[in-house]
């Protein structure tokens, strides 16, 4: 077992090492693409913000709705690895082929692939990661997976800003270079991952058989079915919903960065600004979460984002836009590892998969109106009405957290 020794990462597993360097460099391969992406099709193919919101709603609900049945297929199995690699392979062959898009149609199809393999992969990733994790680390693992995550995104943007300017402004030789981090990362997976995480999970699984004939039924075979589950953890999926329908695609923060004067050039040096705020926030709030509890980190963290949000509604300067899209990141490191983590404190070892099929599940339920409905106000009222909505729906969300959901582990182990 490979270890870190230092005060966040102390015995860190192999496999979560190993997820974490894939994550990186498949990041990077994204971020190559992703902040140039809307000034491209707004700008080289002149289509509306709400196409914009159109792609990226149809492109991440079918990725989060397809992350219910590759979750619980992963459970059914025992096995994840396989999903994974599918999952990633599907990305890096598909993220290139933007190079040779010359229209809004071939882009929202080559996008909604990329991220179909995202919907693959991603469920038995997260599955594996708590496999490998000792239940009072599992914040941490986390944590450490989403700051490897953004170190890549911060890698890929400083890329793609450098080459953009090597290429004198041309979008599909920066599009084509993606392919390159993209196939390191699949090299890293197929090679220095494996399956040696989930014996973890089946020991734990075989105290729940021991002292409960459910789980017994459940570890032989795991069924679709929202029933296995208690109302806690279903309620959460609820706020969860509440909050994904106002948080639209951070592809319209960078348009609101184009309106405010930030030059093309320097977006994906803005957007790996928000990656390096992203990167130290994750490092400390998966470790806050595994000490101070994962729902205080998550309510703080949504009200930072309604704070965001309203700052981006009004927001007018580029020193402005700079400055919230930092502070941006914050939000990130407070919720998105310590979000799965809860899901992980909440739900019986033989359901992980599951239930993080069920996470991106409502995730996808929710990015598509969501995205759509941001699209269609920022073009018919403005961005700031646009903006404004999803902070108040964070809000929302916020309150009906701390009133409904209850802090506990079940775990069995």
């Amino acid at each position: 077992m490979i270890e870190i020794n230092n005060r966040f990462f102390a015995r860190l597993p192999r496999n979560v090492i190993a997820l974490g360097l894939v994550s990186l460099f498949n990041d990077a391969s994204s971020e190559l693409i992703y902040p140039l992406l809307p000034m491209y099709l707004t700008g080289a193919l002149g289509v509306s913000a709400q196409f914009v919101g159109l792609m990226e709603g149809i492109a991440e609900s079918a990725s989060s709705l397809l992350k219910f049945p590759a979750g619980w297929l992963s459970d059914r199995v025992g096995k994840r690895k396989g999903l994974i690699i599918a999952g990633y392979a599907t990305a890096t062959a598909v993220r290139p082929l933007l190079a040779i898009a010359t229209a809004a149609w071939q882009v929202l199809g080559l996008r909604f692939t990329d991220r179909l393999g995202k919907g693959i992969r991603s469920a038995p990733r997260d599955a594996l990661l708590a496999d490998s994790a000792n239940a009072g680390r599992r914040g941490q693992a986390f944590g450490f997976h989403r700051a490897m995550d953004h170190t890549g995104a911060i890698a890929g943007s400083l890329l793609s800003a450098w080459l953009f300017s090597l290429f004198a402004g041309d979008y599909h030789s920066v599009f084509l270079a993606a392919a390159i981090p993209g196939f390191i990362g699949l090299l890293i997976l197929i090679f220095a991952v494996r399956e040696a995480g989930r014996g973890d999970a089946a020991t734990q699984r075989h105290g729940d058989i021991q002292s409960d004939s459910q789980s017994l039924l459940v570890a032989q075979s795991p069924r679709l079915s929202l029933a296995l589950f208690d109302n806690n953890f279903k309620r959460y999926l609820a706020v969860l919903l509440l909050f994904t329908l106002g948080n639209s695609s951070d592809a319209f923060l960078l348009l609101r960065a184009r309106q405010n004067g930030v030059a093309v050039v320097l977006i994906p040096i803005l957007w790996a600004a928000l990656h390096i705020s992203k990167t130290v926030s994750s490092l400390v709030g998966g470790g806050l979460s595994d000490r101070f509890g994962r729902k205080r980190l998550i309510v703080s963290g949504w009200l930072v984002y309604a704070a965001i949000y309203f700052g981006f509604a009004f927001s007018t300067t580029r020193f402005q836009t700079w400055l919230l899209f930092i502070l941006y990141g914050v939000y990130f490191g407070l919720t998105e590892g310590v979000e799965k983590a809860l899901v992980t404190d909440l739900v019986k070892p033989a359901l992980r998969g599951t239930a993080f099929g069920l996470y991106n599940l409502v995730i996808g339920i929710g990015a598509l109106p969501a995205s759509l409905v941001t699209g269609w106000m920022w073009d018919r009222f403005g961005a700031a009405l646009a903006l404004a909505v999803g902070a108040g729906l964070s809000l929302l969300a916020s309150l009906f957290l701390i009133l409904t959901i209850h802090e506990h582990k079940n775990l069995n182990e």
